[in-house]
């Protein structure tokens, strides 16, 4: 394994980023967090390697300051496994790439099996990587030299993955598109808060009544508070299932509360003051959450036949023709279409159902270029086709 140094304050920030400006080609990239244990998705390690530049693991919390190392890569192609989810913590220190290569979805789109790093380093090195600490809490002060080890490898081979990966892809004709995808990643803003993010509790589907949903949000929104003050994961403190059985059971005191034994988490005893005030708000509120919010979420696929027949048609013919066509491309299906993307495009087309049209819809959808091109076409054949033999589309497609 190539030596690796860890860099803990500014100065060796600004050595490591001048070592690292000083190297050749991209920049492998990888950042660890601490989810499930810290309310944040903040950075708690970055490891950078750059041939002939060195391997670095970046320690946020105690550096702050990232702009030697914005400044020392920030033209080159930065080398990730699963871009998506490494953005975002890297983007709140102020470090962006100006473009990026994507080892886990570049291994998708050449149709490969199994996509996770270790699967993929295997595949195209022939190295077997240790996966042991992957959920560990890298939170943690000081790291392990075990923790550190396992961190670095996964940068460690990156680059020499890229190359491999970029190869195939040249070979199979799926530059461009693999390009335009992950521009499509580094690009992505992320998704706006929900207005009611309490809905999103595991389990709540089980409760009834307005005055119950109040108090499942009253006790939410304390969880959430106090996981923000204490930097802890919610659920380390009082899990969802916790909350949907205080909701549930209408304890009549904080000693009833207490004694449920399905009311547990680090903090479900240390707080319970902190539980049952929530509950006696919720029960006192006057602004009670209507049972259901308005969504443009699309209805189950299992109900288009009653609720919109001729939807249910185009999709039936259309999804099969999208999947011949991904079948072709030697790719998974999800990655030359969203099924979410040809859902509601089947629900609601154009007013016209021609290529030029259905493109149109797809790329106010998100859709890319490569994917409009693809799949345009057939979509709308197989819209015109539902049209003309309706009954012989469902059947085909039982």
């Amino acid at each position: 394994m190539t030596e690796f140094e860890v860099i803990d304050n500014v100065d060796d920030a600004l050595r490591a980023s001048e070592h690292l400006a000083a190297g050749t080609g991209p920049v492998a990239i990888d950042v660890e967090r601490a989810s499930g244990f810290r309310y944040s998705q903040r950075a708690y390690l970055i490891q950078v390697f750059r041939r002939d530049g060195g391997l670095y693991l970046f320690d946020p919390p105690a550096i702050g300051d990232f702009r030697a190392l914005q400044s020392a890569i920030g033209d080159e192609e930065w080398v990730f496994h699963a871009a998506s989810q490494d953005l975002p913590s890297l983007h709140e220190l102020g470090l962006r790439p100006p473009m990026i290569f994507d080892t886990e979805l570049a291994s998708r789109l050449l149709g490969k099996e199994r996509v996770g790093l270790g699967a993929v380093v295997e595949d195209t090195l022939g190295i077997t990587l240790a996966k042991a600490h992957s959920a560990a809490d890298w939170s943690t002060r000081p790291l392990p030299e075990s923790w550190l080890e396992y961190a670095a490898l996964d940068v460690d081979h990156l680059v020499n993955v890229r190359d491999i990966l970029a190869a195939e892809l040249e070979a199979q004709g799926k530059t461009e598109i693999a390009y335009q995808e992950f521009e499509a990643v580094r690009l992505r803003e992320p998704k706006p808060p929900r207005e009611d993010p309490w809905r999103k509790l595991s389990g709540l589907h089980t409760v009834r009544g307005r005055k119950n949903l109040a108090v499942a949000r009253a006790l939410w929104q304390a969880r959430e508070a106090l996981a923000k003050t204490e930097d802890t994961a919610p659920g380390r403190l009082l899990p969802d299932r916790s909350i949907i059985a205080a909701v549930r059971a209408e304890p009549e005191s904080r000693q009833a509360l207490g004694a449920m034994k399905d009311f547990n988490g680090r903090a479900s005893r240390t707080q319970l003051p902190r539980w049952w005030a929530a509950i006696k708000d919720g029960r006192a509120s006057t602004d009670l959450p209507p049972e259901r919010i308005a969504s443009d979420a699309l209805p189950p696929v299992r109900a288009w036949a009653d609720r919109n027949p001729a939807a249910d048609a185009r999709l039936k013919r259309a999804k099969p023709a999208v999947e011949a066509v991904a079948t072709q491309l030697s790719m998974p299906s999800e990655n030359l279409l969203t099924p979410e993307l040809l859902r509601r495009t089947a629900w609601a087309p154009p007013a016209t159902a021609d290529a030029a049209s259905i493109g149109d819809a797809l790329a106010a959808l998100g859709a890319r270029p490569w994917q409009i091109e693809a799949t345009a076409q057939v979509i709308a054949d197989a819209f015109v086709a539902s049209l003309q033999e309706p009954g012989e589309a469902a059947e085909a497609a039982s």
